[in-house]
């Protein structure tokens, strides 16, 4: 597993019950702190090309600033109109304070 894990950035720079954009090769991706557990999406809004970093998370609830549909962060589940398909979402692995991805799993894996 250690093979497909790339570092995304400190565990220190996503506070909280808070959401920030990274970049990894050609992905984007919104990695979320939620009580103190990290999750990471697919940071484009499937239901409009609207950055889900810059949305408003309550709870374990992401929404998008274009339309305000919303998708849960721990499963990319759809769970508000106008959003109706699920976002990808990525194998998180937190190691010495570093936030670390498996861009080839999900986070069900």
């Amino acid at each position: 597993m250690a093979d497909t894990l790339i570092s995304l950035c400190p565990s220190a720079d996503i506070p909280e019950n808070s959401v920030k954009r990274v970049e990894v090769g050609n992905h984007v991706l919104a990695v979320y702190n939620i009580a103190g557990a990290f999750y990471a999406t697919d940071n484009e809004c499937t239901h409009g090309a609207a950055s889900l970093s810059d949305g408003l998370l309550e709870g374990d609830v992401i929404e998008c600033t274009m339309h305000f549909g919303a998708f849960n962060a721990r499963t990319g589940a759809a769970v508000q109109s106008p959003c109706s398909i699920s976002l990808r979402t990525y194998k998180i692995v937190v190691r010495e304070g570093k936030i670390l991805v498996d861009l080839t799993k999900t986070a069900a894996d």
